[in-house]
């Protein structure tokens, strides 16, 4: 016999070292021979992450459809693994150094300081992986990846190699988005413009060799210190007369041009605009056009170096520009000030420290070029974006994707196969202005070396020092000092005579390996394939590739679907996956955004604690519609924990009716009409369940198989039942045969829930057969899904659907009139035909202990002051004199339903008024459309109500 309650956290640890200890997750567990594949990969979260919801709901919708297609029999593989995490794992270490009190990470050097972050990642990395675990999650880990694993940095330094050959990844000085904190690039999908209270200066340039000034307006006015031009409108009239002459820069008194540019907007302040190429997206392509020489002002922490006058050379950004305005004040060159709204951009994921374009040697990929057969894919609708509607956005940004920056100023991650030494005075880059050096592209260092062999004639030195420092540099400069000279016969001779040495330094080609590190998101762009082998041809890559389906955030999109797309098209030259499936965001009850600062947080793993994983799983699976997002409140996952109950508990009452599982049994056999029928709603729910899971309207899945377990067959099979297993004067074989279909319909109804709720119904799966006295032939992690009775008898269904709705009417019209519960009423049946009358009599002991009946009857004519009920062709009426007071029953009815009708006019006044919709929050707009649906429905019932007293 069952536990009299279930407990979770008696359960949950117990059955899944189960499930591991069955291999019960392995790829091609419990598949049919020949079986089609079905192949998920995990959306890798960070290796210092933990659980929060929005994880909880992902892999929930996962496991939903990794247990679903592993009972359908298909060869399942959900491919688990965690990203290296670059920035945020660095920063971990380093803050943990400097808490020690042990040196920092370049007194360390990289060696040692990566050997601390393995070793970090040794002892706390793992923390999400058995949270997912406690969720529930039915990965295969024994396949568990990291992304900086020897397998996937293979994967890694090919498809960057392969990518530079093409010419599809470069090296260039361009300006990006440069975080002064960490003094490290960041893409741009990094950076979140945030809308502040800021100022306008207008400031005054004097025009060389003139009484007249021009005037430029800026935002950061620091950041005049790299002015290097003006520019205006070519056809802006006012200008007409400068263009081509010189402004004298205030401060710095250097002389910089009028260029004109179509940049320049005439209907903008002056019209004027200065140009900072070094320090703005947009100066930077003005001075592309102009050939102007960018002059960077900053340090990698956002100080001001030794480009700006003396005085200003270590200050901060923001000292520097309290400094520059004081200065420009005390010339007379701030002419006004203007209090403005201004978007600045900031760390998209602390909010806090302002992103800085800062100009400096990066690695880029033509992700332009990569994007064009993503782009068709989706087109052409071999991928699919479920909600349809997200694909919009996906071309929004593929369309007018810019190049990407790949690398990163870190040390923790894939190290850019990149070396570098001097150019040969034969190089015909050799001299020229920013040629930089000869950059030797290699999976190992041997391979490189190889290279500069072949590219300098003689061997070559590591230099263990970076690029910009003294040691590399000097000799860097001795080396094509050397060269100069062997190119003039007459100064090399001088030079050998007088330097023994030389021919010695001559051989010494100083070769260095790029400091930087490859952007996080490069090496899962590589997921789908680079998880299954992929640069070898491994078996499980001809098996798995393409996946399925990715679940994933609308979030990154941009980060990661789409980069996915790109390097699956180019490599595997097949799509990674044929449906991404875009999940919503998990809000507060109220629809707030969930965050720290609010207090509004909720933690799935003291969910998970207080009222187990099934409750959690369940609801935010039952929450999960497509394109809406979730309001998730605690209440909800009581009631869901409700239902857990309920399913045991309904359980727990067929085992003492003795109700077990019968090997064998065939629905089929049934005789009894209510076994007939209750056939036709398992065969009926698991249709919808099923093809709501097929169509990933997992809300729709779940509400179908709740709908049938709680209300179909708990409230009503049940209940309906109850006479047949608890009535001595009930023939054997109808018990018998209802207690084989009750243990039916349970084992059938473990397996539509078990996607959804996996621990409780396994436990169950196991406890039924035990109290039956056999074993399953499998857990039911991998026992076949359900298919009902496909030919179970519709008339059957027609009979019992029909007291079903007759019994759930009177009930709510009692309701609605304010009946007493206790209260027994007559029910009087107007124009039943044979056949209805045939069902009231079978089934008026049912209807009348159902429904607090206490008799029922015949009539041509519906009685006085009833409240009628129409069903089909039969009226059903209730007869009310003397039951209540009718007409204190109108007053407050009608009472009821003017209040109704004034506050949906009061709410439709809101909505419809355009301020408030501009004002006010989306979840207070989201709060008032849902009161004003409740409030119609509520109308309606008031109004049926008083249309049935007449």
């Amino acid at each position: 016999m069952l536990e009299k309650t279930y407990e979770p956290g008696a359960v949950e640890d117990r059955i899944y070292k189960a499930w591991l200890d069955a291999q019960a997750f392995k790829a091609g567990a419990g598949a049919r021979p020949g079986a089609e594949t079905f192949t998920i990969v995990i959306p890798p979260p960070n290796v210092t992450g933990s659980l929060h919801i929005g994880h909880a709901l992902n892999n929930t919708i996962q496991d939903v459809l990794v247990r679903y297609n592993r009972m359908r029999g298909k060869d399942v593989l959900w491919q688990p693994g965690t990203d290296h995490a670059g920035i945020a794992t660095q920063m971990i270490v380093e803050r943990q150094l400097m808490e020690r009190q042990e040196p920092g990470r370049r007194e360390m050097g990289r060696e040692k300081f990566l050997e601390r972050v393995w070793e970090w990642k040794a002892e706390s990395g793992g923390t999400i992986i058995n949270q997912l675990k406690r969720l529930g999650a039915s990965a295969d880990w024994s396949r568990e990846r990291f992304t900086m694993d020897e397998g996937l940095s293979d994967a890694v330094r090919k498809v960057f190699i392969e990518l530079w050959k093409k010419g599809l990844i470069y090296r260039a000085k361009r300006l990006v988005n440069w975080h002064p904190g960490l003094e490290t690039a960041i893409s741009d999908l990094e950076v979140e413009n945030i809308e502040v209270a800021g100022k306008m200066w207008h400031l005054s340039y004097p025009i060389e060799d003139s009484t007249e000034a021009i005037v430029v307006a800026t935002t950061r006015p620091e950041t005049m210190l790299g002015d290097v031009a003006v520019a205006v409108h070519p056809d802006d009239p006012r200008y007409k007369g400068v263009i081509g002459k010189y402004a004298i820069l205030p401060i710095v008194g250097r002389r910089i041009p009028i260029v004109a540019d179509e940049y320049a907007d005439p209907e903008l302040g002056s019209g004027a605009v200065k140009i900072t190429p070094a320090h703005d997206f947009n100066d930077f392509e003005v001075g592309q056009r102009h050939h102007l020489k960018p002059i960077n002002i900053f340090t990698p922490s956002a100080h001001i170096n030794a480009s700006a006058p003396k005085e200003y050379r270590g200050l901060d950004r923001f000292e520097a520009r309290k400094k520059v305005l004081a200065d420009l004040e005390a010339l007379g060159a701030v002419l006004w000030v203007e209090e403005k709204k201004i978007m600045v951009p900031h760390d998209e994921k602390t909010k806090q420290v302002i992103i800085e374009p800062f100009l400096t040697d990066q690695w880029f990929v033509n992700a332009e070029e990569l994007a064009k057969p993503a782009i068709e894919s989706v087109r052409a609708g071999r991928t699919k974006f479920v909600p349809e509607s997200w694909q919009n956005t996906y071309f929004a940004w593929m369309e007018n994707i810019k190049p990407w920056t790949i690398s990163r100023q870190l040390w923790w991650g894939h190290q850019i196969p990149a070396w570098y030494g001097p150019r040969i005075h034969t190089d015909p880059e050799f001299g020229k202005l920013d040629a930089g050096f000869k950059t030797f592209v290699a999976e190992t260092e041997d391979e490189a070396k190889k290279q500069a062999i072949a590219y300098y004639g003689r061997a070559v030195e590591m230099h263990e020092t970076g690029i910009g420092s003294s040691p590399f540099q000097k000799a860097v400069a001795e080396f094509e000092q050397i060269q100069r000279d062997r190119a003039n016969p007459t100064v090399w001779a001088t030079r050998k005579a007088s330097d023994p040495f030389a021919e010695l330094s001559d051989n010494k080609v100083p070769l260095h390996r790029d400091e930087d590190v490859l952007d996080t998101w490069f090496s899962s762009a590589l997921w789908p394939f680079s998880t299954l082998g992929w640069p070898a041809q491994t078996p499980e890559l001809a098996r798995y590739y393409p996946t399925d389906v990715l679940v994933t955030g609308f979030d990154i999109i941009f980060f990661w679907v789409a980069r996915m797309m790109m390097m699956g098209m180019h490599f595997m030259q097949e799509e990674p996956f044929h449906t991404v499936y875009i999940h919503a965001l998990v809000r507060d009850e109220k629809g707030a955004k969930m965050s720290k600062s609010k207090g509004n947080v909720i933690d799935p793993l003291s969910i998970i604690d207080e009222y187990g994983a099934d409750a959690l799983r369940f609801t935010l699976t039952a929450m999960a519609a497509q394109g809406r997002d979730i309001k998730l409140a605690t209440s909800r996952i009581a009631g869901y924990r409700n239902f857990a109950t309920k399913l045991w508990n309904a359980t727990r009452f067929a085992q003492m009716n003795g109700c077990l599982p019968v090997p064998g049994f065939d629905p089929g056999s049934a005789r009894e009409t209510v076994n007939r029928w209750i056939a036709v709603e398992l065969t009926r729910a698991i249709g919808e369940v099923t093809d709501a899971i097929d169509a990933y309207r997992f809300n729709d899945a779940a509400g179908a198989a709740y709908k049938f377990v709680w209300n179909t067959f708990c409230d009503w099979y049940l209940e309906l039942t109850k006479p047949i297993l608890q009535n001595d004067d009930v023939a054997e074989a109808t018990k018998a045969e209802t207690r084989a279909m009750t243990a039916y319909v349970i084992d059938e109804a473990l397996k539509l829930l078990h996607p959804f709720m996996p621990f409780v119904t396994e436990e169950l799966w196991a406890k039924t057969a035990e109290a039956a006295g056999f074993a399953r032939e499998a857990m039911l992690v991998t026992t076949r899904w359900p298919h009902g009775d496909q030919n179970a008898a519709s008339d059957a269904a027609d009979e019992i659907n029909w007291l079903v709705d007759l019994v759930t009417s009177i009930r709510s019209v009692r309701s609605e009139m304010n009946v007493p519960p206790a209260t027994q009423m007559p029910l009087v049946m107007v124009g039943a035909s044979a056949q209805v009358g045939g069902w009231i009599r079978t089934h008026e002991p049912a209807i009348k202990r159902l429904a607090r009946v206490s008799e029922v009857s015949l009539a041509e004519a519906a009685p006085k002051a009833s409240a009628q009920i129409v069903q089909g062709a039969v009226v059903a009426c209730l007869p009310l004199e003397g039951v209540i007071d009718v007409a204190a029953e109108k007053a407050r009815l009608a009472k009821e339903l003017k209040t109704a009708i004034a506050d949906i006019a009061h709410i439709d006044k809101k909505l419809g008024n355009p301020d408030f919709i501009a004002r006010a929050k989306e979840e207070v707009i989201d709060e008032q459309r849902e009161k004003r649906e409740a409030l119609a429905e509520r109308q309606a019932k008031v109004e049926a109500a008083l249309g049935r007293l007449g």
